[in-house]
């Protein structure tokens, strides 16, 4: 009887006792939870931040950063309750905080099925006797999670290239052993174990699926946020010689940030003066201007006004303003976004005409196939099973078809991608592939 009782007030006790008592039993449930998966087991002891821990184990980190966010609202907004003179108002606003946790919760949940190779069913367990639960996966020995983040992590150093490239004269040379970020309390790793040469003279294709790291290659690759990393263009070391090799470098963003009012022609000129060495003299940046102008077809608008401008204009005008120094390397994030086809086709062939001058040229965008034959090479970049950007593949546009057996570049996308991103969630397999490769 006394059992009863017992069970009785820990499951529907409303009272301070209760809820003390089922807290401290989800968070006894939730340490040997986080120890099974590899996970620190003290994190259990951290309100609100125990559930993005919880969200790694059921492999839905993205999912625990907005359930942490919003159990840090939620305690927040009844600590401050009456604060808000508009009780309705703040009534709708936790009403609508309270739907989003409970979607995002179920979504957590789903993944910590999958995690352990339970049914769905018992999500509705976890949601309504999350503290019993816990203890019951946590403590019985017959559940047990498919793999451990220290697995993952072990599984992952295996297949790391560690090939590092020769630093040549003319060209690029990447060495990138890792880019990481303090995310949450803990270091993260958004990019590791990139290695390769780029030629001058070719113009290359950067793939990836969303949180691959391209952007963050491109960011290494420019100085703008250096990585644990060697850079060389052409026989020097971009990092330890940024001041001077900045103008050697061209990087035009997806969103320009020329001002509307100002014509092409002053656009540029004031660009020049940025630039270009402080030993041009004047008559020499005009002649430069004039020059790129020529190239970019400008020459019948600079006395228009940057907002009059169309949008095949605009990127033109955005890849003029970085070619003024006459950059060694150039690096465009999606300069065709918003061209309709001819128009890209357009500018893609100009960004082939700046690499036949012995540039190199390295693209992202979002429809290759439709110009993949002004490429030469093609880097593929994929998140592996720690969710880090990889190097999955670099070389030729031929042979990267016959590496992952396929036609386009969006169906290698597609192979690389998580299921759960509607792709094959085949990344490790081609990332290890890549690195044997690598190694020869």
């Amino acid at each position: 009887m006394k059992v009863l009782e017992i069970l009785s007030i820990i499951m529907f006790d409303s009272t301070d006792i209760g809820q003390i008592i089922r807290s401290i039993l989800l968070i006894i449930g939730m340490a040997r939870l986080f120890f099974k998966c590899g996970l620190k087991w003290q994190y259990a002891l951290i309100p609100c931040y125990r559930y993005y821990i919880f969200a790694r184990c059921a492999a839905r980190e993205a999912e625990g950063r907005i359930l942490f966010l919003l159990n840090v609202l939620l305690l927040l907004s009844s600590l401050f309750s009456s604060l808000f003179e508009n009780q309705l108002l703040f009534g709708i606003i936790l009403f609508i905080m309270t739907m989003v946790y409970f979607l995002y919760q179920i979504r957590v949940l789903i993944g910590i099925t999958e995690v352990f190779g339970r049914k769905k069913r018992w999500v509705f367990l976890w949601m309504f006797v999350m503290f019993i639960i816990a203890n019951l996966w946590g403590w019985s020995p017959k559940f047990q999670p498919k793999r451990r983040e220290s697995d993952i992590r072990e599984e992952v150093e295996t297949f790391f290239s560690n090939t590092h490239m020769d630093v040549m004269q003319e060209g690029l040379t990447v060495n990138l052993e890792k880019r990481t970020v303090s995310e949450f309390m803990q270091k993260k790793t958004l990019l590791r174990d990139v290695h390769m040469y780029i030629k001058p003279g070719h113009m290359v294709l950067l793939l990836g699926g969303s949180g691959a790291g391209k952007t963050t290659l491109l960011n290494a690759i420019n100085g703008y946020e250096p990585a644990d990393a060697e850079i060389w263009l052409n026989g020097r070391n971009i990092y330890k010689e940024y001041k001077d090799m900045q103008y050697q470098i061209g990087f035009v963003p997806q969103q320009d940030l020329m001002r509307g009012k100002d014509t092409v022609w002053y656009t540029l000129t004031n660009a020049a003066a940025l630039r270009l060495p402080q030993e041009f003299t004047r008559a020499d940046r005009i002649a430069r201007v004039e020059t790129v102008m020529d190239i970019f077809g400008l020459k019948p608008v600079k006395d228009n006004l940057v907002e009059k401008l169309s949008g095949g204009q605009r990127k033109r005008l955005s890849i003029a303003m970085e070619f003024l120094s006459n950059p060694s390397l150039f690096i465009l994030d999606e300069p065709d976004s918003g061209l309709d086809g001819v128009m890209a086709r357009e500018l893609m062939e100009q960004l082939r005409l700046i690499a036949d001058q012995g540039k190199i040229v390295i693209v992202i965008t979002h429809t290759p196939d439709r110009v993949i034959d002004l490429f030469d090479d093609v880097i593929v970049l994929a998140k592996d099973a720690e969710r880090t950007g990889r190097l999955a593949y670099f070389g030729p546009i031929e042979e990267a078809r016959q590496f992952f057996d396929k036609t386009t570049m969006e169906t290698i996308v597609r192979s690389i991608n998580r299921a759960e991103e509607g792709g094959e969630g085949r990344a490790d397999e081609f990332i290890r592939r890549f690195a044997e490769v690598q190694h020869g």
